[in-house]
């Protein structure tokens, strides 16, 4: 059983926890998403604290892991900005040996640490452990995207207009599931073919995208929240 099923605040939480990773490696990103869901947990990740900051105005964490070295705004600084208005708990990255980054991070209010490089499977058992020492959180609010009339309902993978349940494909469910946890980035359109319905086509997905934005927007010709970047693909802006 994974750790995150035996959650001791809600047992009967209807949420899986909710864990954002701030990493600039993408392979590191990539291996965190991939194992934390295995493990049941809910994950989004941000390449540097600019992006992890318009994740955090969007939505609701239940555990931060943030890299202290990152180009730009690193680490310390991304929590030391949390902290103001924030008691999330926080598991920082630091590089072997840098014990300067350690104090500093803990002075700041960082739950626990853990150096590179790290095994996976301690990396879950650690959050496991904090989760289990926060204190309880109410249903998070932020776990639903608004779109105008409409609301995506992360966890449940739902969306609604207005309050009325809208009907999603299978491919339009998983096309707005990966853009609603990149929300405010670009998504390559070769990445969406890949996972939208099975089909590797782009044009496919230029297709589904329209029949999404019919859904989604108030007038699709000109769209506000499911936008196309040129060069890219696409990105699902919320309100914030």
């Amino acid at each position: 059983m994974p750790p995150t099923a035996d959650r001791s605040q809600d047992q009967a939480a209807p949420y899986p926890p909710h864990i954002l990773v701030v990493d600039d490696d993408t392979r590191i990103r990539n291996l965190l998403r991939k194992f934390l869901t295995d493990n049941g947990y809910m994950v989004t990740t941000a390449a540097d604290a600019a992006e992890a900051r318009r994740q955090l105005a969007a939505l609701q964490f239940d555990l931060l892991v943030v890299d202290v070295m990152m180009p730009g705004e690193d680490g310390l600084s991304l929590t030391k900005g949390v902290r103001k208005d924030s008691a999330v708990p926080i598991l920082m990255l630091t590089a072997m040996g840098e014990s300067a980054d350690r104090i500093n991070g803990l002075e700041l209010g960082v739950d626990d640490y853990m150096a590179k490089p790290f095994e996976p499977k301690e990396l879950v058992l650690r959050i496991a452990s904090i989760l289990r020492r926060a204190p309880p959180v109410e249903a998070p609010a932020k776990m639903e995207l608004r779109l105008g009339e409409c609301r995506y309902d992360l966890a449940r993978q739902k969306l609604s207009r207005s309050g009325a349940p809208v009907h999603l494909t299978s491919g339009e469910a998983e096309l707005l599931r990966i853009l609603a946890q990149h929300a405010g980035r670009p998504v390559d359109r070769a990445l969406l073919a890949v996972a939208g319905d099975g089909d590797a086509n782009p044009r496919t997905i230029d297709v589904q995208i329209t029949r999404l934005r019919r859904k989604l927007e108030a007038d699709s010709r000109q769209p506000r929240y499911l936008q196309t970047v040129r060069g890219l693909g696409y990105m699902l802006r919320p309100d914030p």
